[in-house]
């Protein structure tokens, strides 16, 4: 890649958002960091730019005027439970204003990547699930993101996609993943009640970055048949065109409780504080897909190589 080619961020000021800034200005990428209501100063230097993923027409003034060479868009209203109390809000910001942003890009031929989830499966069996597998979300942040993938892929036939899993790590000034309350309520000596029954197959937001990155770099050799990428759910009754699809799961299946234990070794404090429990025991506005640990062996043999959940654990704590 040529020095200082313009990359375009959506949801710079989250957390994979952030993470994404640095990792793409470290690899020489001149970054636009877009962000909405948290006006922060961005990692190394990137640029920041206010941007409303609900306004069509902002949208693509700030494309037009930007003419970035590659847009990621990371942005989204990820959180399941807010998705199922604000279903509105959630759909224009998860499906609508990303299957207009892949139209906006298609307008100009510039790549996109797309940030998705493996809350696109059900999680009821199949697992781990490779890129090959039949798709069936049981919450509307899932299936909104699986629609996304569909309007996109149609929209712009050209897009990668890749599947995210559970994220954490390092914190933005603006948003943190879940390992910092965690970690706090177990300095704080109180109990935290984890599931014993949720697997997935965690990432650190700076290996997530990375392999996005590579993503975008290598998508020309992801290229998949279009049985392979073929959604077999009558459910949504739409088919997608062959394009770029890819798992970035880390390498290890946990479950909550799991990481628990993990991360209360790794800061020496007493494993007594975490209470197993089961999802049954809480009930939650989103329902929430036992395992969807995903298999993410076509992206190791492009070079993605994510660390073990904790050794970048002891890393993030001795940082």
């Amino acid at each position: 890649m040529p020095p200082k080619q313009r990359l375009l961020i959506t949801g710079a000021s989250g957390f994979l958002g952030w993470n994404l800034c640095r990792a793409a200005t470290a690899a020489s990428w001149s970054v636009i960091g877009c962000v909405h209501r948290h006006r922060i100063e961005l990692p190394g230097g990137a640029l920041s730019a206010r941007f409303d993923l609900t306004d069509w027409d902002g949208m693509k003034e700030l494309i037009d005027f930007a003419r970035p060479t590659a847009v990621i868009h990371a942005a989204a209203l990820a959180d399941p439970n807010t998705c199922a109390k604000e279903p509105d809000a959630a759909r224009k910001i998860n499906l609508e204003a990303s299957i207009n942003l892949a139209g906006i890009c298609a307008d100009y031929t510039i790549p996109l990547l797309f940030v998705s989830t493996d809350l696109v499966f059900d999680g009821r069996g199949g697992a781990p699930y490779a890129e090959s597998a039949t798709a069936n979300p049981v919450c509307l942040y899932g299936e909104h993101k699986l629609l996304a993938e569909m309007g996109m892929r149609e929209r712009w036939p050209a897009v990668t996609i890749c599947r995210m899993p559970l994220m954490y790590g390092e914190p933005g000034p603006a948003a943190k993943s879940f390992v910092q309350p965690l970690l706090a309520a177990l300095r704080e000596e109180r109990e935290v009640r984890l599931f014993t029954d949720e697997f997935r197959t965690p990432v650190s937001g700076r290996d997530a970055a990375a392999g996005l990155l590579l993503a975008l770099g290598k998508n020309g050799e992801l290229r998949m048949t279009s049985d392979e990428f073929e959604t077999r759910n009558s459910k949504f009754g739409i088919s997608s065109a062959p394009g770029l699809l890819l798992h970035l799961g880390g390498q290890e299946r946990l479950s909550r409780y799991e990481m628990g234990q993990i991360l209360a070794r790794a800061a020496g404090v007493p494993e007594r504080l975490l209470v197993k429990c089961r999802q049954a025991d809480v009930v939650m506005p989103a329902t929430r897909p036992p395992d969807v640990s995903l298999d993410s062996r076509r992206a190791t043999l492009l070079g993605y190589a994510p660390a073990t959940f904790a050794d970048e654990v002891r890393a993030l704590l001795s940082a």
